[in-house]
């Protein structure tokens, strides 16, 4: 990855620092970003950082308020500057296979929050083994936002941390590299047709594919009665129909991804791959309504972590209302911060 290629995604104000990280070797430990230093946290040993926790936690919330008209600008740019590298076509051998031959794994990457606070997330990289669909790495941590959530920039708010993931796996297993990842977020459907799929592709020069869970409405698309009556056709799994906005380009399908589904994903192309495949790989992933990858794996750490109470999220959608974590929501749908989003 360039050396540069984070310019421009980190947040005003300071950098990204992370808030708990729970690692393979055990310990747990807090990470200041902005003073390039690493304390202990709140141990067994009878050291009590709860008041320099407190202003940690104070001065972050400090941090995510609404940028300023000339970050606003200078985000505009960078979209700009990277969407010209977007690749909307295949690009590997396997995607063009119609089985996927020579797919091995597969990576999906998601954000989750803790309800009620704009600060505390949860990051997470999984990689499954594909056609198996079994966990063969998995990557959850813990991080303090300093950007704030804006419709439309959703990438300066979350993309940092998943390259962050991306380039430790790089580092510590190069072999179990995914071959694609599949984000909880849109690609080519958004406000600029410069996604946080389209983002995270070009930082990490991976395909990437857009998985989202409500309609981005952008371009003349609308969740209105006409679309409405268009879900209600999707009569069986694999069942689609295309989103054209009011400029007449298809930005993306909606995708009945399980039979027993009430409500379709939203699939868009991120990077490196055409939008058939993505929907062939979508669907392939797709045991239940959501993708396997890593969207539940990072409400569960967020639970272990903080101790939040909630049921482990449910394996099938009939029984998700009942057993849905009530701890976290998601913005990868560009959804305004403070909104429980329904998974």
């Amino acid at each position: 990855m360039r050396a540069g290629a984070l310019r421009g995604l980190r947040p005003p104000g300071g950098s990204v620092c992370e808030a708990r990280r729970a690692g393979p070797t055990g310990p747990t430990e807090r990470r200041h970003g902005n003073e390039g230093r690493t304390a202990p946290a709140r141990g067994a040993s009878g050291s009590d950082n709860t008041g320099r926790d407190a202003r940690d936690c104070a001065m972050a919330r400090e941090a995510v308020g609404r940028p300023a008209e000339e970050t606003f600008s200078l985000w505009k740019r960078e979209q700009a500057r990277l969407k010209a590298r977007v690749v909307d076509r295949d690009t590997e051998a396997w995607q063009r296979d119609p089985a996927f031959s020579g797919l091995q794994r597969v990576g999906g990457v998601d954000v989750s929050f803790v309800k009620g606070d704009s600060v505390s997330a949860c990051a997470s990289l999984v990689v499954l083994s594909y056609p198996e669909l079994e966990v063969v790495y998995e990557d959850c941590r813990m991080v303090s936002l300093t950007a704030p959530y804006v419709s439309g920039f959703l990438a300066f708010r979350e993309v940092p941390f998943l390259v962050d993931a991306v380039r430790r796996l790089r580092e510590k297993e190069p072999c179990l590299m995914p071959q694609v990842l599949l984000v909880d977020g849109n690609g080519v459907l958004h406000h600029r047709g410069f996604g946080v799929a389209c983002h995270l592709g070009v930082l990490t020069d991976l395909p990437c594919v857009g998985v989202a869970k409500k309609l981005l409405q952008v371009d003349g698309l609308e969740n209105n009665a006409q679309h409405k009556e268009k879900i209600q056709l999707l009569q069986a799994r694999g069942d689609s129909f295309p989103l054209m906005g009011g400029s007449g380009t298809i930005l993306g399908m909606a995708l009945k991804s399980h039979d027993h589904s009430t409500k379709p994903l939203y699939v868009s192309v991120g990077h490196k791959m055409s939008l058939e495949a993505a929907m062939r790989l979508t669907l392939g992933c797709c045991r239940f309504r959501i993708p396997e990858p890593a969207d539940i794996r990072s409400r569960d750490y967020i639970r272990r972590t903080l101790g939040v109470p909630g049921p482990p999220a449910p394996g099938r959608e009939r029984n998700q209302k009942a057993q849905r974590p009530k701890a976290c929501r998601k913005e990868g749908s560009e959804e305004p911060a403070g909104l429980e989003i329904i998974h």
